[in-house]
């Protein structure tokens, strides 16, 4: 093996597990799971079945990651982190055929004790406030706080706030990165990596 996973947690097969991603105590990967490379799965984490998680993805403490789940590479989930799969769950009624897909794309990050509501997508590098309760798409590079989750400002690539003080601003991070609104008040892109696609 060419990843670390502690004896007291549980990988079902068959899953697929990257190189240098360490699992630790008392987690549960569900069957066709797949982790990227150098992840971090902390305590009591569970991992629901066919979920994909990208590589150098952090996963904090009792975070529950539902069927249908994707994180792109680079993503941070916090403690506690909760994700749903079905909209309107009853225990007397199988909805399977109605699961909702999550994505939470590369570089984001989601606060601890959030709540993600199935068939959303959270953009690139934004950020969800501990305790949020997220039930729509989140744009990148945007926080957003409260229940529900409603945008609250800008975040950079490297999780420094961006402060725009006139629409048309080129406003630079600490590590030089340049960012412009467009579009819109939440629309916003960096200028060294988005257009130069």
């Amino acid at each position: 093996m060419n990843y670390y996973v502690h004896e007291s947690s549980y990988v079902d097969k068959p899953s697929f597990i990257g190189e240098g991603t360490k699992i630790w105590h008392f987690c549960h990967i569900q069957k066709n799971a797949r982790i990227g490379k150098k992840c971090i799965i902390a305590f009591g984490v569970w991992v629901g079945e066919d979920v994909v998680i990208g590589n150098k993805v952090k996963i904090q403490n009792n975070a529950s990651l539902n069927k249908g789940v994707t994180l792109e590479d680079d993503v941070f989930i916090g403690p506690s982190v909760v994700t749903t799969n079905v909209i309107n769950p009853r225990a007397f009624i199988n909805r399977k055929e109605e699961m909702r897909k999550t994505l939470v794309k590369r570089g984001a990050s989601v606060g601890a004790r959030a709540t993600i509501i199935c068939g959303n997508t959270l953009g690139r590098y934004c950020f969800v406030g501990a305790g949020s309760l997220v039930e729509r798409d989140v744009k990148d590079y945007v926080m957003v706080l409260g229940n529900p989750a409603r945008p609250v400002g800008f975040v950079s690539q490297e999780g420094s706030r961006i402060v725009f003080k006139n629409k048309n601003d080129l406003v630079k991070c600490p590590i030089g990165k340049t960012y412009k609104v467009i579009d819109d008040q939440w629309t916003v892109v960096c200028m060294d990596t988005d257009m130069n696609k």
